[in-house]
């Protein structure tokens, strides 16, 4: 492999935020979820934060609000929460952070719990050529089907989906794995900052950040427009 790696979680790392727990809450402002749902986003918000929430149970919940319509059915809704709630998210210090490792040569990878559709409009702002996300199944006539399909890009998936992507672009993942530095603030993605040879921690959960000062692994604060607590 020529150049290094430079992978990144979006959600609450380069994203003041969580893409799908926003997501929910923008389709609650749109008056198509009730309050029920809302709490039930909270919920698994804060479970996630923890690391105490199952992978399929998580992608599974997010999974399901898009069932029954087709992408180009759900994209003026997309646009007009990137535009409104994401967009604001991305501080400038992470477009500089990822701007730092493109200056260098680094191959960009944006890895990401979040599935695809969510998480695009916020690759492409980044300037990502590559996305790996969770992937959401679709039905015979192009609609969502309301469930997730292949390997969740989450916890251990995340180290499954980058190894598999190293192998189709025909790299030697270990050692593609072993120069990599890999940015994250989350306790879920402890497995990959195991495997990168240069872990960066981000805004760290309070688990992370114990694993963190345990390892010696360098923390990162980025300067953010909003409140890292903040979820609508």
């Amino acid at each position: 492999m020529t150049h290094r790696l430079a992978i990144f979680d979006l959600d609450n790392t380069l994203l003041t935020g969580d893409s799908e727990v926003l997501w929910l809450a923008w389709l609650r402002e749109q008056g198509l979820l009730d309050a029920a749902m809302a709490e039930r986003n909270a919920d698994m918000d804060r479970r996630y934060h923890a690391g105490t929430v199952a992978p399929h149970e998580f992608c599974s919940f997010y999974a399901a609000l898009f069932a029954g319509r087709t992408p180009q059915q759900w994209q003026p809704l997309l646009d007009g929460w990137f535009r409104h709630v994401i967009a604001p998210r991305i501080p400038e210090a992470a477009h500089a952070l990822v701007q730092r490792h493109r200056d260098a040569g680094d191959v960009l990878v944006l890895s990401t719990a979040s599935s695809r559709i969510l998480a695009e409009p916020s690759a492409q702002a980044l300037g990502f050529a590559h996305l790996i996300a969770t992937e959401l199944a679709l039905l015979p006539d192009g609609r969502f089907a309301g469930w997730t399909e292949g390997t969740l890009n989450m916890r251990e998936g995340k180290v499954i989906r980058l190894r598999e992507w190293l192998v189709a672009r025909h790299d030697d993942a270990d050692a593609a794995l072993a120069s990599a530095s890999f940015y994250s603030d989350s306790i879920n993605d402890l497995p990959l900052l195991q495997a990168a040879g240069h872990p960066v921690v981000v805004d760290p959960d309070p688990r992370l950040l114990a694993e963190a000062q345990a390892r010696a692994w360098p923390v990162l604060r980025l300067a953010r427009n909003f409140l890292a607590t903040e979820t609508t």
